[in-house]
């Protein structure tokens, strides 16, 4: 099998690659290196990955992995990519991310969220891979008092243009599925933490300014709760769903779209507790009202996930945070929000929490182009 991950420097494209490396299949890494946050992070990533793609095993089965700079606006370069390796699958990650980032840099969005992903739609539509799966976010739900969040619960009212373009994806990707029959599913990210995740979200922040013994910022007094989704859950879901497109019928489109989220809300209070107690550290805290842009709650119900394909998120917070916390003690210079002059090589081996930490299995070719 061989498959595309646009994305693929960042957090859950890099894990997602690592996951498919294990498996011997041929992957290739699309990401334009946007410098949101520190590229030293992005190229830790993909130093993990052109090491596990050269790890030597006693499987018979082989992948490789490659990776093409390349931005989604590229519309010439995508269609050739596209039309030159005939994937059989298209996982698509890339997008500019940040809800706060998107009241300030609206223009972002539009380009990478919006047109990018149309490219990529027509890019699907020449090549017609077996199915398109995309990310999409808990985002979209709005502040919808109604919870657990059901995928019936479009987002009619989105608060950002982060979650507008992902809403607005959802329906692209429909009208493709419907007008030529592409199947495809679309992610409703709930709130993903791990090791290598991104150092504007509050996991990784919090972690930093613990560890530099400097005030964390609480919004809206504590009085928040976000269904926090460890990584390799999220992984984990993915892989499962790339199996299973959705069929083509008469009389129904080849589309869905689900919630991939832990299904257990969690108190913002506990779980800054939870790293406290991971890192062995006393937060001081500045309690801020909300901002701009941010819910209150997000609670996944994730039946559906489950009914399809028999998944069900397991990683409880105490272990997530524990990974966490020993990935951000080993590497507190790539916790920076900011860049620093340089990447910091990941051990392919490097024992983290045991069952949490990636591996490969396979014996795999890495051609990497930064």
């Amino acid at each position: 099998m061989k498959i595309l991950i646009t994305g693929a420097a960042g957090f859950i494209g890099a894990a997602l690659c690592e996951r498919l490396l294990e498996e011997g299949v041929h992957v290739v890494g699309v990401d334009n290196l946007n410098p949101y946050y520190p590229l030293a992070l992005k190229s830790h990533r993909l130093t993990r990955l052109e090491a596990l793609a050269g790890k030597p095993n006693q499987s018979e089965m082989t992948g490789s992995f490659r990776f093409v700079k390349m931005d989604l606006t590229q519309r010439d370069a995508l269609m050739q990519l596209m039309q030159d390796e005939r994937f059989d699958v298209v996982v698509n990650l890339a997008a500019q991310a940040g809800v706060r980032h998107s009241i300030s840099q609206p223009h972002d969005y539009v380009d990478s969220n919006l047109v990018g992903f149309v490219n990529l739609l027509e890019a699907c539509r020449a090549a017609r891979p077996r199915h398109l799966l995309y990310a999409s976010s808990s985002s979209v739900y709005g502040d919808d008092a109604r919870q657990p969040l059901t995928e019936e619960q479009a987002g009619a009212k989105p608060l950002s243009l982060y979650a507008a373009t992902k809403r607005a994806n959802e329906l692209m990707a429909y009208s493709y599925a419907h007008l030529y029959g592409l199947p495809v599913t679309g992610l409703r990210f709930f709130t993903v933490y791990g090791a290598r995740g991104r150092p504007d979200m509050a996991p990784l922040r919090f972690a930093r300014k613990l560890m530099a013994g400097e005030a964390i910022d609480v919004y809206n007094h504590g009085q928040m709760a976000r269904d926090f989704t460890h990584i390799s859950d999220i992984v984990e879901g993915i892989r499962c769903l790339i199996d299973l497109p959705p069929p083509r019928e008469v009389d129904a489109a080849p589309s869905r779209v689900l919630n991939v989220g832990r299904g257990e809300p969690i108190a913002l209070r506990d779980f800054i507790s939870g790293l406290e107690d991971a890192l062995g550290l006393k937060a001081r805290k500045r309690w801020l009202p909300m901002q701009a842009g941010d819910v209150e709650r997000t609670w996944a119900d994730t039946t559906a996930l489950e009914a399809l394909s028999g998944f069900r998120p397991h990683v409880s917070l105490r272990d997530g945070l524990a990974e966490l916390a020993d990935w951000a003690r080993a590497y507190p210079e790539l916790l920076a929000e900011e860049s620093t002059d340089a990447a910091i090589p990941d051990p392919v081996h490097r024992p983290i929490s045991g069952m949490l930490a990636f591996t490969a299995d396979v014996t795999l070719d890495a051609r990497v182009m930064i």
